[in-house]
């Protein structure tokens, strides 16, 4: 057998056994999530259920925002929100809750936050997948167009988006304990500095709009929004109401198109910065 055929046959059984190392501590990371539960993975769908009451008491019933089927749009944006929130959360803390696992046996480390942003996906696809059903099951109205195609583009956007900010922060963490607080702080901050609970045509309106869209998180939001909820001008009371960024679809894509490329040099940056950290994680663990 040549060298490099031999060389690619060690490539391809690593990539398989890591391969298998991922698959297998996600649903570690399930199973231990829910371990003696009742309610299983239903208590996936309870942070976006508690935010809809709040919001839609707070900003429906006590503010008077006019907005048609408000709960869709909120819904639209709180689904990418949560993916991001879950999935840094659990990847920022895999390496320093794995630290007996780092510390006696050698594998390939970047499993361990991307195996927190995969437990990430699967309640993604839960919660996607309950809003798609409560949409056909309430006739919400929706303009099923082009605009639906966004939503594998921000879903793949985003999915590159947290590799890399999820492997920096893990790292980082090792390094650095207060990293894990101080995400709490930085996801609440970034939370209101993106267009989730107010319209996004409202944020398009304001002077900061520029600055708005140099959140990573502001295309991605307005992906989901465009596809899922997709009323730009929505009838309200007998008047148009404008709710999401009027703009053809070719807009919304070339947003997230900018927010790929970042993502992908964050990506690669990010795992650069692992596999030179990755050496003293068991001295620092």
């Amino acid at each position: 057998m040549s060298t490099s055929a031999a060389a690619w046959g060690t490539r391809r059984g690593s990539f398989v056994r890591n391969r298998e190392l991922l698959g297998n501590l996600i649903r570690k990371e399930l199973k231990v999530k829910y371990k003696n539960s009742a309610l299983g993975f239903v208590w996936s769908l309870a942070n976006p259920l508690l935010y809809l009451v709040v919001f839609s008491v707070v900003l429906v019933g006590f503010l008077g925002v006019a907005m048609p089927e408000f709960h869709f749009y909120l819904l639209s944006g709180l689904l990418a929100w949560n993916f991001l929130s879950s999935a840094l959360n659990s990847a920022t803390t895999s390496i320093v809750g794995n630290s007996s696992l780092v510390t006696k046996i050698y594998f390939r480390r970047e499993v361990l936050p991307l195996a927190g942003i995969g437990a990430a996906v699967f309640h993604f696809l839960l919660q996607l997948g309950v809003l798609v059903a409560a949409m056909l099951l309430f006739s919400h109205q929706r303009y099923w167009d082009e605009g639906l195609l966004l939503l594998p583009m921000a879903m793949f956007v985003q999915l590159v988006l947290l590799a890399g900010m999820g492997l920096v922060l893990a790292s980082a963490n090792v390094y650095f304990r207060d990293i894990q607080h101080l995400l709490e702080l930085g996801l609440l901050a970034w939370f209101w500095l993106t267009p989730i609970v107010y319209p996004s045509s409202l944020a398009r309106n304001s002077r900061f709009w520029d600055v708005y869209l140099l959140n990573p998180m502001t295309p991605v939001v307005l992906g989901f929004q465009r596809a899922l909820y997709s009323r730009i001008n929505p009838v309200q009371d007998g008047r148009p109401t404008n709710v999401l960024v009027d703009a053809p679809v070719s807009w919304y894509a070339q947003r997230l198109g900018y927010v790929a490329m970042g993502a992908v040099v964050l990506l690669a940056g990010a795992l650069l910065l692992f596999r030179k950290l990755d050496a003293r994680f068991a001295e620092e663990l």
